[in-house]
């Protein structure tokens, strides 16, 4: 009995940790190629910002990366979408007039 059951938990647990979390990956992925609406902004595998701009074609889409610059990619290279429609953009970055101290060391030369 301990022979049968030991192979039974093993395949378990490889299904457990292993193929269930890569197909619920898969499915978000499915989940996010379809939701693709120009106007978005997305972040491509390779790091890449831009605004979708045309997401017609089932195979490809066109990203707009810089003003008047719009590369085509494939429609897989979108890895997620940045913001949702009406949400409202949070700037944490600090004004140009803002002090930034990166370092307080004392005038004693330490």
């Amino acid at each position: 009995m301990e022979a049968f059951l030991f192979p039974l938990v093993l395949l378990l647990l490889f299904y457990v940790l292993l193929i269930r979390p890569a197909q619920r990956r898969q499915k978000a992925q499915v989940n996010l190629q379809s939701s693709l609406v120009a106007g978005r902004q997305v972040m491509l595998t390779s790091g890449v910002f831009g605004t979708l701009t045309d997401v017609s074609d089932p195979d490809r889409a066109s990203v707009e990366i810089a003003p008047g610059v719009v590369i085509e990619v494939a429609r897989a290279a979108v890895a997620s979408m940045i913001d949702e429609p009406g949400d409202d953009v949070i700037d944490d970055a600090p004004a140009a007039d803002d002090k930034v101290v990166l370092d307080k060391r004392d005038d004693e030369g330490v």
